[in-house]
């Protein structure tokens, strides 16, 4: 079942933002798992066809970290229109 928002989504809601970057980066991760198990399965099959499989995951794990670095601790949810 979905996640349901209770108004209407608005991308200037700093709840929606912080709602659709933890959403995108779970997809992220998803496909990264997806792909790379995928990879190295063919890999195991056949080494010498592949054989930069490392390389690929190593470079994607390192974006995966930095798009959880950023969601997680540099991205600032609060409110841009609201006055301190």
């Amino acid at each position: 079942m979905p996640p349901r928002w209770p108004r209407q989504p608005d991308r200037n809601d700093p709840a929606y933002r912080r709602l659709d970057d933890r959403m995108n980066f779970a997809m992220h991760v998803a496909i990264f798992g997806a792909t790379n198990s995928g990879l190295w399965f063919f890999h195991t099959l056949n080494p010498e066809r592949l054989m930069n499989v490392s390389i690929v995951t190593g470079v994607w794990l390192v974006g995966v970290v930095a798009h959880a670095t950023y969601i997680f601790a540099i991205a600032q949810y609060s409110d841009p229109g609201a006055k301190s």
